[in-house]
């Protein structure tokens, strides 16, 4: 087992207080809504797609989607979800 931390009464420096940017376990509970779509996609893509899913164990849709949603989040951040939290951008 390791030893015990001893805490001493030590000046911290310089910190720097950051605005909470986690999401609420409410919206991490949202799922949001689905919409079936059919959308043709190149060979290589979905190969890729299929062969990093096995590696990370999960669907190959799954990340599609997150990546397609990523991008509009960073592309339109005033078009969100009600479920998604905003991101607000530097003026």
């Amino acid at each position: 087992m390791s030893a015990k931390i001893k805490y001493t009464d030590e000046p911290l420096g310089k910190t720097q207080v950051i605005t909470d940017f986690l999401p609420s376990p409410t919206e991490l509970a949202f799922r949001e809504e689905g919409v079936k779509v059919t959308l043709a996609l190149s060979k290589k893509s979905i190969e890729f797609f299929k062969s990093e899913a096995s590696k990370h164990h999960t669907q190959y849709q799954r990340m599609i989607r997150r990546l397609l949603d990523a991008y509009v989040d960073t592309q339109s951040p005033t078009l969100r979800s009600s479920g998604t939290r905003q991101k607000r951008r530097a003026p």
